[in-house]
Parts: C-alpha cells; structure tokens; sequence
C-alpha cells in the first residue's frame, strides 16, 4: 500500500479525513465545504485529543526532571538502569500522587473536562460530581504513532501494590490493537534488519532498546493482532522476520498458539523465544548481555517446531504421552492456512511421535467438526459442500457482482459502509478496488460494457491483483445474467445488514453470558471480536 492506505489502516480514518490530515501537516488546504458534518467532528476531535495527549506528556516530562516528587521517580528509572537519553528518547515521564494534579493543569490552560475526560486521562467520580486523575503515582509511558503523536499513555507503579501496570482506555485516537510501543523509534531499523523483535512489557523494550536491538515494539497490554502484524510486514516486508520473546514456557505456548491464528493469513517468518526460567527480557540482557541474548535468538524455533518439543517435554513418548500430544497439537495444525505447510508439519510430528501420518490427519481433520474452529479450503469437512458457502458470503459476492455489473448502487455501497461489515478480506478488497474506480471518466460506461467487452474497469482491476483466485473471482463475478435493479439492490443491501446486525446481537448476548459465568478467557475473546467489528464501522452501536 501507500502512506493513504497505511495511515487509514493505522488510525482507523477515511480515505478523505487521511488526505485532510496530510494536508494540514504539510501546510496544504483542504476546502472545508467538501466535508461532511461528521467528517469534520471526527477530525476536529481527533486534533483535539492528539493535542491533550501532548500537553499531558509535557506534564508528566516537567514532574519527573523538575519537581521534587519527581526524584524518587527518576531514582526508580536509574536503580533499574534506564539511561538518561533513552527517558528522553522516550519521553518518560511521572504521575505525581494526589487526585487532580492533572485536572488542575489542564483548568489552569481553560481546557474543557470533557474533553480531557475523552483522552482517558481523567475518570468521571461514580456520584457524577467531578473527575479524577486515572494516573497517580506512576512511572508514565506515553505510546506514539509512527508519525510520532501521542496517542495514549502506560503507567507502573514502584512498589508491588496493584495493578501494577495501568493504560489509557481506547479512545477515537487509540487502539491497541493497532497501536505498539516504541514503533515510532523502531521503524526505520525495522526496515533496514527485516526484522521486528516483539515483547510484552515496557521495560523490556527499554532495555532491547538500550542494548543496540532498535528494532523492537512491545505490545500494549493485549495478545499480537492481525492489525500488529499488518503495520509491522508494512516496515519488515512481506518476507521479514518476526521473533516473539517471552518469559517463560506457559507464556510462550499460549503465544504461539494465539499467533497461528494472527499470522493464518498470509506466510509469516515467525519465531518464538523462551528465556531460562526466572528471566524477562530486561533481567536476562542485563545480566548476560547483547551477545548472549543474540545466542538464544539463533536457538528460536517456528512456532510449530516450538509446539512440538514443547509437548513432547511435557508429556513424554509413552503411549498415554503421545496421545496427550496429538490432543494439543491437532487445533494448532488445523489453523495453518497454507495446505503444504500443514501437510509438512503433519509429516514431521508423525515422524516424532512414531505413528502413522494418515492417522495425525484424520485427527487434524475431525477439528473441523468444532464450530469455533474455521474450516481451511484445503481440509474442509466432508459433510458441507465447499460450493455452498454460508449465507453471509454467499451475500457478499453477489454485492461485489451488483457493484460491478449495477453501479448506480456505489454511492449506497459507501453511504452504508457495507465493505466495512464484510467478513471476506479478499472481497472486501475487491469492492474498495471497484470504489476506488469510481470517479474516473467513462467509469460508467465501463461498467455496463464490461460484460460484452471484457475489458476495462474489470480488466484495471484484474491487472492490479496478485493473487489468482482474487482475479477470477473478478472475472466471475463481472459477467451475469442478474437483472438489477435500485429497488432490487437495496432490498440485498438490507438482508446483509439484517444478518450482520443479527450477528453483532448475538454477539452481545455471548459476551453478557460470558460476564455471568465469569469465564474470563471466552470473554476476552469475544470483547476482541466485539472490538474488531467497532473498528471496521465506528458507526456500530454494540454498548
């Protein structure tokens, strides 16, 4: 993509308030009248909060280096051998105690509480009269976006009380899923290396930092996402390595078995590093140094390879063993995308364990049979017809076949923000390729001979696309004997929001019934869902 593809991507903008937002920092105007009301808020608030989040930062900067109460705190940073230049290159700073430094600050500079309230800086008291500061007495954080604007903050305590960590709430500026740690230092030795390490914590990715591995982020607080891994292949590249640290086996596993999922997406170079019991990134490189910790990363397995010898030294080669083996193994295989590479670890955990290959996939494959689990192309169940996809993909491909062979339909496609409730990635595509056509010249006209020509538009957009079921689905989809009509199009348009909105209510119910049963893992899973799907339409009413 580009830096308009990347930023929308990033910050969760349209394609008009990204330009709009270029334009300012390069001292371009924009004319406001061709913005929409809501276009406008959403940026005037956007510049708002970005603007709290750099004052604040200065509050916190000045009481760590200048106020009184701000010596205990640059003496914690030292004692844990943070340098001077990396709390400046960070911008570190320190939460005095007290309830409403940060309040008083802001008063003083006649900056509306609710505004302040919006960036997640201060929190509304539960009799409704006032607010108070959400971070007191903490080392502070702030998290940037690659063009280096603050977008949220991280707090730690000094003492063992709880929590010990504390972040900024998501707010229309920050989102952690698509937000990381220090990326904004990173990127370009990213980019150099091909290289990304990924850590957990604050502290770790100081201390990689300071040790001469620039090329690290830590995630904020969440598991590694599809929109982490987006941001990240846009600095390493498609082909560039990704190495996860952790502090311990338990952690190790349940990474790598979540970033199978993350990463099913497309090949990704991922290795996985367990340190020695007892040791986080920042104690093992402090007490063994750069060269040893580069050691252990030349040890990093794949995170399959990382699974198997995991399993086998937990559970041994007995019978009872390799059973307990397969049992963990057989989801994590199921979810490789890529039916070769699946095929090739299957191969290598048969020959391990010492059984018979054609019995390991008949196990993979009864993993299909579990509804949470998502069927690969390659292994589908032989119960349901691959031609027959679900009803809510069937929908999506006859919009994209409406949008080519009907477009008078665009303007509606845009206005309902229809390609944003898409669960297909690679149709989604195809339908933002279609828009992005849109206002070129004959357009129109393209769209109604493609179907006798076979050329133009559908050939533009057949010529753009890498991948070669992408482009006959294009072809497909171009030509059809439907006869469309507005009436007609907007009664489909209708039946695929009533199904997503069905979805999105099923959803909520999943998530109270999870609240209720207290099963915090499911729960997190669906708030992560639940998060997505805010994140693809910000217009979604899913409190």
């Amino acid at each position: 993509g580009n830096v308009f593809s990347f930023l929308m991507n990033h910050d969760g903008l349209s394609f008009f308030e990204t330009a709009k937002m270029l334009a300012n920092r390069c001292g371009i105007e924009i004319p406001v009248q061709t913005m929409s009301p809501e276009q406008k808020r959403r940026i005037s608030e956007r510049e708002s909060l970005l603007a709290v989040n750099k004052q604040a930062m200065d509050f916190f900067k000045h009481s760590l280096l200048s106020d009184a109460e701000g010596k205990i705190a640059l003496e914690y940073l030292k004692k844990r051998g943070i340098r001077e230049d990396t709390i400046n290159r960070f911008n570190l700073g320190f939460a005095p105690a007290g309830w409403d430094n940060l309040i008083n600050y802001f008063s003083k500079k006649n900056i509306s509480q609710e505004l302040v309230e919006k960036s997640g800086l201060i929190i509304k008291r539960k009799s409704k009269n006032g607010y108070y500061d959400r971070f007191r007495n903490r080392i502070i954080f702030p998290i940037f976006d690659v063009s280096k604007q603050v977008l949220g903050f991280g707090g730690r305590v000094m003492d063992d009380s709880l929590p010990k960590y504390l972040n900024s709430p998501e707010t229309s500026v920050y989102n952690k899923s698509r937000s990381l740690y220090g990326l904004h230092i990173a990127k370009e030795s990213c980019r150099a290396s091909e290289t990304v390490y990924i850590v957990e914590g604050y502290f770790d990715l100081l201390s990689l930092h300071q040790h001469g591995i620039a090329n690290s982020v830590a995630t904020l607080g969440t598991s590694l996402t599809q929109g982490h891994v987006q941001i990240l292949k846009g600095f390493v590249g498609k082909d560039g390595r990704f190495i996860l640290v952790y502090d311990s086996d338990a952690a190790g596993i349940k990474a790598a078995e979540r970033s199978i999922k993350v990463f099913d997406k497309g090949y990704v170079n991922a290795r996985i590093l367990v340190l020695p019991e007892g040791y986080d990134p920042d104690s093992y490189l402090f007490e063994f140094g750069y060269k040893s910790f580069m050691d252990a990363v030349s040890q990093a397995q794949g995170i399959i390879l990382f699974l198997i010898e995991s399993a086998v030294k937990k559970y041994g080669l007995s019978i009872e063993g390799k059973i307990r083996i397969i049992s963990d193994l057989k989801q994590p295989l199921a979810h490789i995308n890529d039916s070769v590479e699946r095929s090739l670890y299957i191969k290598k955990l048969a020959e391990i364990i010492g059984i018979d290959e054609a019995a390991l996939i008949g196990k993979v494959r009864t993993v299909f049979g579990n509804k949470s689990i998502k069927p690969n192309k390659e292994l589908s169940d032989k119960k349901q017809d691959e031609n027959l996809p679900a009803k809510g993909d069937r929908l999506e491909r006859k919009i994209i076949a409406m949008m080519l062979q009907f477009p008078e339909i665009l303007p509606e496609i845009i206005t309902r923000n229809i390609l944003d409730r898409f669960e297909d990635k690679s149709l989604s595509l195809i339908g933002q390729l279609v828009l992005k056509q849109r206002d070129r010249k004959g357009l129109r006209d393209k769209l109604h001979d493609v179907s006798t020509r076979g050329n133009g538009l559908v050939s533009d957009i057949i010529n753009s696309i890498d991948d070669r079921e992408e482009r006959s689905i294009v072809a497909s989809l171009s030509i059809g004997e439907d006869q469309w009509s507005r009436e007609g199009c907007l009664k489909l348009l209708s039946q695929f929001e009533s199904i997503r909105n069905r979805q999105e209510k099923t959803l909520l119910r999943k998530i109270k019934a999870a609240e209720e049963s207290n099963d915090h893992e499911l729960l997190l899973e669906l708030l992560k869902k639940k998060q997505i799907q805010v994140s693809k339409d910000p217009k979604l009413n899913l409190s």
